[in-house]
């Protein structure tokens, strides 16, 4: 009999900057969240291929972030005992969550070292006792990057011992730019740092080797695009399979279908330098890293039908108790001050874009005075399908955005003028209180609303790929969803 043999991508969604450890049988990865809450998802494989996610480790931001802010790439390590991740805030710092068990509880976060600019951490609890931090940094805050410091760190993670070395610099390295993403191993008494350069959507991995955590580094280009069509193959981890066997993960920028996930083969070559994929570009098929599982993915439809809604789902801020009621099933979600424009409205309930499938639910609105509640593709720019009351009646409405909605540094600039939504349709008087909603989501991620099958073309959001999300808004009252059901097309 054949072995079974995965597809890449393996996650066809938007699980952006993934980091992956294996604590016995059991893969465990975790994921940048930017603005959503909770945030820092936990996600769990026992092949490497197939993942379910098993809860979040920050149930809030401890501050309020702006969207494309928030969570940046995390890295998650086991170490006497206990999970770790630790996280930047691009405008805060970076920050370390605990927990004995990965589904949870985590502690809650505390800051290892503040600044703006300090991006994707990745410690190491070296093999002689000492502990090290390695991190990027994000010129949009800092003014600098293409450069990885190093920080002698408590092994408790609660201190740094020094200043901080810059241990790569890009600059002095051929052909190295936008240096970022390091994680960092040791193997046979040697420091490896893996980490891509030369952007997200055209870039490449590298790996650094020492004697030294603080260096010097060589260095040399091992996954590359090449005749492949997975354009910047990003960064990702090392991880070992319980049969010895080495394998990488990373993910592929796909614009509005955001950055998904791949596998690659992973081996040592004669000269002591990895060599990823097949012979150093991305491949597409390969046998499965660990056969005899049945295969698992990440929740998508949800019948409401318990306390809390799937893990799937993610607000767009903090969210209050006051925000939303289990029907079982059926979810209900209360009026929010509407602020004109859903990057705005941080009840937006949303969940990674699949595509293709189709997503279907069911809204009722009777409130009397004004509002609005539907589905929405959410980015740059949105697109929403849904009801609208106002003096003059009720409506089945289709409004969107323009593309090329305003951004700030690294995110939404809120202080920006809104972008009007404009009808992508006529609107049509509605006699009933209720609709059916529907938005089927080509491969491409272009996308039809309704019956009508009104076109839209959805835009990356802020670091993130686009989003499918719930929401209702106006002056009081509530809006009610019944289950959301996501099925291939």
């Amino acid at each position: 009999m054949s072995a079974p043999v995965y597809r890449n991508p393996i996650l066809d969604a938007d699980w952006s900057d993934p980091d992956v450890i294996r604590v016995g049988d059991d893969f465990w990865m975790t994921a940048s969240s930017f603005h959503r809450v909770p945030g820092l998802p936990v996600l769990h494989s026992r092949d490497l291929v197939g993942w379910t996610i098993a809860g979040h480790a920050l149930p809030r931001m401890p501050h309020t972030v702006p969207l494309g802010g928030g969570v940046w790439a995390p890295a998650i390590r086991h170490h006497d005992g206990l999970f770790w991740i630790v996280y930047p805030d691009p405008d805060h710092g970076i920050f370390v969550v605990t927990a004995e068990d990965p589904r949870g509880p985590w502690s809650e976060p505390w800051c290892l070292k503040a600044g703006r600019g300090l991006i994707d951490p990745c410690p190491l609890w070296a093999g002689d006792g000492s502990a090290y931090l390695v991190h990027a940094w994000a010129k949009s805050r800092s003014g600098v990057n293409n450069r990885l410091t190093g920080h002698r760190m408590r092994p408790d993670a609660r201190e740094l011992l020094d200043d901080g070395t810059v241990i790569v610099d890009g600059d002095t390295v051929e052909g190295c730019s936008g240096l970022e993403g390091p994680k960092i191993y040791q193997r046979d008494g040697e420091f490896w740092i893996l980490a891509p350069a030369g952007g997200v959507p055209t870039g490449w991995q590298m790996a650094f080797r020492a004697k030294d955590f603080f260096g010097p580094y060589e260095s040399r280009t091992v996954l590359a695009q090449g005749s492949t069509d997975v354009n910047g193959p990003h960064q990702g981890a090392w991880v070992t399979a319980p049969d010895g066997r080495d394998w990488f993960v990373h993910f592929q920028d796909r614009a509005a279908r955001g950055r998904v996930v791949h596998l690659q083969p992973m081996r040592w070559g004669d000269d002591g330098w990895p060599v990823l994929g097949a012979d150093g570009e991305p491949v597409r098929t390969h046998a499965v890293p660990v056969p005899g599982h049945a295969h698992r993915a990440p929740a998508t439809s949800d019948a409401f039908d318990a306390d809390e809604f799937g893990p799937q789902w993610t607000w767009q801020g903090n969210p209050e108790p006051s925000w939303h009621e289990m029907l079982r099933p059926g979810l209900r979600l209360f009026l929010h001050e509407d602020p004109g424009d859903l990057r705005r409205l941080p009840a937006v309930l949303g969940q990674r874009l699949i595509a293709p499938s189709v997503v279907r639910t069911e809204l009722r609105l009777r409130e009397d005075g004004p509002a609005r509640a539907g589905i929405t593709i959410l980015g740059r720019g949105y697109a929403w399908l849904g009801l609208e009351r106002t003096a003059e009646g009720t409506w089945l409405v289709c409004r969107g955005t323009e593309a090329d909605a305003a951004g700030g540094v690294g995110g939404f600039d809120a202080s920006a003028p809104a972008v009007p939504e404009r009808d992508l349709a006529p609107p049509v008087p509605w006699t009933s209180d209720t609709v059916a909603l529907t938005v089927r989501i080509g491969p491409d991620a272009s996308c039809r609303f309704g019956d009508a099958e009104i076109p839209y073309t959805p835009v990356p959001g802020f670091w993130t790929g686009a989003t499918v999300g719930l929401f209702a808004a106006g002056a009081g009252g509530h809006a009610d969803f019944g289950p959301v059901r996501v099925a291939a097309p």
